[in-house]
């Protein structure tokens, strides 16, 4: 049995081709147990959003493709999905994408005592994060996040 994160790796290099040519992004993939079954969760996007026709085009082409590569050694069900509203951002480049927008971050150690941020996005680059809290803007080392999701703006 092939260890997780390589099969992941695996998956992803599979799958990257059948995304670009649908104009699309890989934004995770979560291979996990569900009951007897294991599954495996797609998330993608594009500008704009992803519609139902694109997880479709991308089940089925990447289905018929995981049927032929045979890489998967036990029973699993595949979905195919959009991130969300509240998509996490894992690249700086997702920071950067989606500057003006509201966002939490969750750092791996302290910043200037505390280890969970909300704001918006000011700037991002491959070092750094700023966003503009309630009061202030603060800096966020890229290498300091542990998770960050966009959040919900009514």
């Amino acid at each position: 049995m092939i260890p997780q994160r390589e099969l992941i790796e695996q998956l992803q290099d599979i799958l990257l081709p059948v995304l670009q040519d649908y104009g699309l992004e890989l934004v995770e993939i979560e291979f996990k147990p569900s009951g007897k079954r294991w599954l495996l969760r797609i998330y993608i996007d594009k500008e704009g959003g992803v519609t139902i026709a694109d997880c479709e085009n991308v089940s089925r082409e990447f289905g018929r493709i995981l049927d032929v590569e045979d890489v998967i050694d036990h029973p699993y069900s595949l979905e195919v999905s959009s991130p969300g509203l509240t998509r996490p951002l894992k690249k700086w480049e997702d920071f950067q994408r989606n500057k003006g927008k509201r966002c939490r971050i969750v750092t791996r150690e302290m910043i200037g005592g505390k280890n969970e941020f909300r704001g918006t996005i000011v700037s991002a680059s491959e070092e750094k994060v700023e966003m503009l809290g309630t009061i202030d803007v603060c800096t966020i080392p890229i290498c300091a996040i542990k998770k960050a999701n966009l959040e919900f703006e009514l």
